[in-house]
């Protein structure tokens, strides 16, 4: 399928967590094949991985939610809502839902955050892992008190902090917030197709707030420019090891989350691969599909034989 064609959408299950939330599920694949668990990020759905679901299914049973706060996905109140533990609780509920013990669990922007706190805390859960475009925490952090660079490319989030960023949106429209912000960190060929999705979802009551309030109940320290608050202490103290065997893909050309966000990786996660794609912005799952497809293709064949998978 040409890439700037929109992918079908494979049908949604509404399903019911033990956590007490209910999310959109997109399921392929056969249940007993060993599975593969997909964790979108801002300001998507499980259509981040509209290019992935069907290249892996053919092995894979294939999981990939609509997060806590996404488009028809249950919204619940409150910042507190979507502290990382939440989401983290989601991802494991909907496991035990399928009645599956390991998986190799795949996140880009915010799912990969939850994927690398997963993996951390839940090592016995998760046996592989993937990441795309998404830093691990202490390095991100550490890069807002150590890369000016990096700081300047984060100040998008303190904006997305704000009260009043919820009713800018809400004065200038959603399209308006795609065609003047989100637009501009992909081709804009590329997502054309995709509009109407993300208008959708958007437009879902309560939606821009939930999603935004993934940004408000983290922990990260972004300093406005100019500012020097102190250091936390534990930048500088050790950091536990991600322990599964780890891929990083990293589109090179991401505006957001810089290059050097994979400085000093391999140091935090001894079984690392990284796959640079020199094309691919911040969305690389669906900007270059063959490249990211064709690198995790590889790395999950070649690690077949630990997992059992």
């Amino acid at each position: 399928m040409p890439e700037n064609q929109p992918a079908p959408s494979p049908p949604l299950k509404r399903i019911a967590l033990s956590t007490g939330i209910s999310l959109d599920v997109a399921t392929m694949g056969e249940r007993d094949a060993p599975a593969m668990i997909f964790l979108h990020g801002f300001p998507e759905s499980h259509r981040t991985w509209r290019r992935q679901l069907p290249a892996f299914a053919a092995d894979h049973f294939c999981i990939a939610p609509d997060q806590r706060g996404y488009a028809r996905s249950d919204k619940p109140e409150g910042v507190g809502e979507y502290t990382p533990d939440k989401p983290v609780a989601d991802l494991l509920a909907l496991a035990d839902h399928f009645g599956i013990g390991q998986f190799t669990l795949v996140g880009h922007d915010w799912g990969g955050a939850i994927a690398w706190m997963a993996a951390l805390q839940h090592p016995g859960r998760v046996a592989r892992l993937v990441i795309v475009n998404a830093p691990h925490p202490l390095i991100f952090q550490r890069s807002m008190f150590d890369v000016p660079e990096q700081a300047a490319a984060s100040q998008y989030i303190r904006a997305f902090r704000s009260d009043g960023i919820d009713a800018h949106i809400e004065r200038i429209g959603i399209e308006s917030f795609f065609d003047t912000t989100f637009v501009k960190h992909a081709d804009p060929a590329l997502m054309a197709p995709e509009k109407p999705a993300y208008l959708d979802e958007w437009s879902q009551p309560g939606a821009i707030r939930a999603m935004l309030n993934w940004y408000r109940a983290s922990a990260i320290q972004v300093p406005a420019p100019g500012e020097t608050p102190e250091r936390p202490a534990f930048l500088d103290a050790p950091f536990p090891p991600v322990t599964q065997p780890t891929l990083v893909i990293w589109g090179m050309r991401d505006t957001a989350l810089l290059p050097c966000q994979l400085d000093g990786l391999d140091a935090l996660v001894p079984d690392l691969t990284i796959e640079r794609i020199e094309a691919a912005g911040h969305f690389a799952p669906w900007e270059t599909p063959e490249a990211v497809n064709a690198a995790l293709r590889r790395w999950i064949d070649g690690h077949k034989q630990a997992t059992g998978a």
